[in-house]
């Protein structure tokens, strides 16, 4: 059984699937608009293996398997590749989680698929969703301050922090084993929203095992 959704979200998961099967939204040149993976983290190696950072993990393996090589752009790394028949560029903000916005403040809601770690899922687990709140999470919450809701998202279980230890310390820890281990499963949540939709996917990867 799929989780309720808020039913704030049917009309914009309702475009986004036309959106991505159709593929025929064009900029103002005329040429159609790509999308984006944009994977969340903080820079740098103290961070690398963090809570925090599965988005760039993410991004990282959907680099390795398309052969994406990562390139330095003005507050992110980026990385082109073809995921199937559909060319994309991956994005790495490179500026810190809580300043995320401001590093896609010139793309469109609807042209990113986000990838984010989520307290309020079990770890190790992944859905995916369109629309919705920050929940708590400093990168969501500068790209909706930038941009709204209306994106895609992939979000990657982490859990709640023991008794006693903060949520900052928390996600900044080192991740565990069934996070890490999530990795692998969200880039395949992305790339069936390329080859399917997000609605589809969601009925996909939203089911409880």
């Amino acid at each position: 059984m799929l989780p309720r959704r808020a039913p704030q979200d049917k009309t914009s998961r309702l475009r986004l699937v036309r959106y991505f099967f159709k593929r025929d939204e064009r900029d103002e040149g005329g040429a159609i608009r790509p999308p984006f993976v944009v994977g969340l983290g903080n820079p740098g190696r103290s961070y690398e293996r963090t809570r925090h950072n599965a988005g760039y993990l993410v991004a990282d393996e959907l680099a390795r398997r398309h052969d994406g090589s990562w390139r330095k752009r003005k507050k992110a790394e980026a990385a082109p590749v073809s995921v199937g028949p559909t060319n994309t560029t991956l994005l790495k903000p490179t500026t810190f989680m809580n300043n995320t916005g401001s590093a896609v403040s010139d793309y469109r809601p609807e042209d990113l698929i986000v990838v984010h770690d989520d307290l309020d899922l079990e770890a190790g687990t992944v859905r995916v969703k369109v629309g919705g709140g920050a929940g708590g999470h400093n990168g969501l919450r500068s790209i909706i301050g930038r941009l709204g809701n209306d994106f895609i998202r992939v979000r990657i279980g982490i859990g709640r922090p023991p008794l006693g230890m903060s949520v900052t310390d928390y996600v900044l820890s080192r991740m565990d084993p069934v996070v890490k281990d999530a990795i692998p499963r969200a880039a395949d949540a992305v790339e069936f929203i390329f080859e399917h939709g997000p609605e589809a996917a969601m009925n996909r990867f939203n089911v409880r095992a």
